[in-house]
């Protein structure tokens, strides 16, 4: 770790030129911040010790110990770890029953005839929770004599989805190459891997899907299981499971069989002898995550099978081990002429009830794909007798990548708090993704993960928080976007008001910018095509018509917009009725969801007053002044915030700002070039003529093969 390196640099130093030489140095280092420690940075130097005892002896509890001896000042109260069943603590009469297996408690208590804190929960994975929430509550200013806090997460399954390759690239990825380093495992265990696990475990994220939904057959080849049981064994005392992306077809390519009909008595033995191979190896192995019959992957309809008979398969070679199966619903085809934001309802919801008890059925957070705004999927409350797992994306595949500082936690917050109306008000999709709307024991979200070999793990630093808000949410799906901004400002840079209020309100609007200036009042899918790099709203030459801009937008001279009412795709009828009632008509369907949903005139009255066409182009216009405003709040904390970290955001902001403008620029030139209007008074023409934007080429860019 970096503090670590730091002391080897500070004692190689001492040895080369003295003590005064290292003396002199050690401030300037200590100044220094890449972004390594996250939001788990030590505290400052020359605080005591605190008084931290354990009642019983384990790996994980000797680790909570640890970090509680590291990163918590010295508080009023020694600070006691124990399980729950601790006789020490049986007078207390504990009220955790309720908690389940990784709930906490933390309070006041008199131990042994000691005022204590007390730090419990019925597992040693609890009590870790439990140590990692007393030092963020001191560091964003609790006082820890009074600290009185019980938490139990109200989702089972918090997994991160790595789309990382086994050559080391990382599919979406913005941070470098793939944290696993699959040519030296099993042998070589990375520091990092601990560092990762521990960052995980801050945020009670308990499962990692290792390698990409776009998986390999040789992910499940036993020198790659047993590179997986490698990083099992790291992450196992930090309450974190591993599971594995499964190619539906590996029992052809692995196994030589000549077919993966999951009906085909063979390919069932196949996986369940493939399934206790893994579990020899992984006794908590957590299930296999699947992307089948989509984007050209193979699976289960190759065979006219169901999803839920493909998933079934599996799950029945996972069940007596205690696995589960993610089966993902993104699914769209070229042979379907529907509307693609149709596909997945129309091809999941008739197979509600009919997945075995251990399949979650895992669906993004919209109906296309990750864009910056979309409404929620309609498959959310649809299917009430089938778990249903939130899929989010932390990594910013269609949100300016690494470089574009877009805080993710209002667009979590969205979709968790928008109401299905499913079972009447208040069905909102965070009681269908936590099992309370329709009584699921099993639950679970999963993040794209946004991890990678970089220093600061992310690409940057606000690029962190985006990890932290999807690992507080998954805990608690009730909490606010911006308490967690707010939260991880004061653990990341410190507890200067001017610094936090400054990030936080920065984040707060980075998210509303962005879809601004790429996207604004519903338009989607308007990025250039493979890489997703930059503006494309013009491109309508690829192979399949839902890969085209042109398809989601379909402006012409008359107007703009997807018209899914009943006189276009009908996608409302999806909906509960009492939302399809309100999105059938423009003037109550909410505006930022506009052109989502209807095909309006450019003329079209806007409850502003303005018309479509100025409402447009001012959102495009506040989009850039918004991040010119964040880029000025930035450069009032100089000074204020290390200097490393500081000019790595600076610059990325820079960036953004030119970025912002392009994407401005560059759609508003072709939607003139469409309906044939002016620019309101006021606002800049582009800088360049649409052919000029149109010859931009970018074949190297990141995240994409090749």
């Amino acid at each position: 770790m970096k503090r670590r390196l730091s002391r080897i640099g500070a004692l190689t130093a001492a040895g080369l030129a003295g003590c005064i030489f290292a003396t002199a140095a050690m401030p300037e280092m200590a100044r220094a911040n890449d972004g390594y420690d996250l939001w788990l940075a030590p505290s400052a130097a020359g605080t005591a010790v605190p008084d931290v005892k354990i009642l019983s002896d384990s790996p994980t509890l000797r680790i909570a110990g640890d970090e509680l001896r590291r990163d918590l000042k010295a508080s009023a109260l020694p600070v006691v770890l124990a399980k729950a069943d601790d006789p020490a603590l049986a007078s207390l009469r504990l009220a955790t029953a309720g908690m389940g297996t990784e709930g906490y408690l933390i309070r006041p208590a008199t131990i042994a005839g000691r005022p204590s804190l007390l730090v419990t929960g019925r597992t040693d994975t609890a009590v870790l929770y439990g140590a990692f929430a007393v030092i963020r509550a001191q560091r964003t200013g609790a006082d820890l004599a009074q600290l009185n806090v019980a938490s139990a997460p109200k989702v089972k399954l918090r997994v991160l989805n790595h789309w990382d390759n086994l050559d080391g690239s990382v599919e979406r990825g913005y941070a470098g190459q793939s944290l696993w380093d699959w040519w030296t495992l099993p042998d070589f265990k990375d520091q990092r891997y601990t560092d990762y696990a521990r960052a995980n475990a801050s945020l009670g994220i308990n499962g990692v899907v290792l390698n990409n939904v776009n998986a390999k057959p040789e992910s499940l080849s036993a020198a790659y299981i047993a590179k997986a049981a490698a990083l099992a064994e790291v992450f196992r005392p930090w309450g974190i499971k591993v599971y594995l992306s499964a190619r539906f077809s590996a029992p052809i390519e692995l196994g030589g069989l000549k077919t993966a009909d999951p009906l085909d008595p063979q390919v069932a033995a196949w996986w369940q002898a493939k399934s206790a191979e893994i579990y020899r190896a992984i006794p908590d192995f957590g299930g296999f995550l699947v992307k089948a019959n989509s984007e050209g992957q193979p699976g289960p309809r190759d065979y006219h099978r169901s999803h839920a008979e493909g998933a079934n398969m599996l799950a029945a070679a996972v069940a007596p081990h205690g696995g589960v199966v993610m089966w993902r619903a993104f699914v769209y085809a070229e042979t379907d002429p529907d509307d693609r934001a149709k596909q997945a309802y129309t091809e999941f919801r008739p197979l509600d009830g009919k997945f075995a008890d251990n399949v979650l059925v895992q669906v993004k957070n919209g109906a296309i794909d990750f864009q910056p705004r979309e409404p929620f999927h309609p498959l959310f409350g649809a299917m009430p007798r089938t778990p249903m797992m939130l899929e989010l994306q932390i990594t910013k595949e269609y949100l300016g990548f690494a470089t574009h500082l877009a805080y993710l936690g209002p667009l979590f917050t969205e979709v968790l708090d928008a109401d299905t109306r499913t079972r009447g008000k208040g069905s909102t999709v965070a009681k269908v993704v936590d099992g309370a709307l329709d009584g699921h024991d099993l639950s679970g979200m999963a993040g794209v993960a946004n991890i990678g070999r970089d220093r600061d793990w992310s690409g940057s630093t606000f690029n962190q928080a985006n990890w932290y808000a999807f690992g507080r949410l998954a805990w608690n799906p009730a909490l606010s976007a911006d308490v967690i901004a707010r939260e991880w400002a004061e653990q990341t840079f410190g507890a200067d008001p001017r610094v936090v209020d400054a990030a936080t309100s920065i984040m707060m609007e980075s998210r509303e910018a962005l879809v601004d200036y790429t996207g604004p009042l519903g338009l989607a899918h308007l990025m250039d095509t493979g890489h997703h790099y930059g503006p494309g709203p013009w491109v309508d030459d690829l192979a399949r018509p839902e890969w085209n801009p042109t398809y989601y937008h379909k402006a012409d001279r008359n107007g703009i917009g997807f018209d899914r009412t009943r006189t276009g795709s009908n996608a409302i009828a999806q909906y509960a009725p009492a939302v399809a009632r309100r999105l059938a008509d423009p003037r109550t369907t909410p505006e930022e969801q506009l052109l989502w949903f209807h095909h309006l005139p450019w003329d079209w009255k806007m409850q502003s007053g303005r018309t479509l066409w100025e409402q447009m182009v001012s959102q495009y216009d506040r989009g850039v002044t918004t991040v010119e405003r964040m880029q000025a709040q930035w450069r009032d904390v100089k000074g204020l915030v290390d200097e490393e970290r500081w000019n790595k955001t600076a610059a990325y902001l820079q960036i953004q700002v030119k970025e912002a403008r392009w994407w401005r620029d560059a759609s508003l030139a072709y939607w003139m070039s469409v309906n044939g209007l002016s620019l309101p008074t006021g606002s800049a023409a582009p800088a360049h003529e649409l052919a000029w934007y149109k010859a931009q080429r970018f074949p190297l860019a990141p995240g994409q093969a090749h």
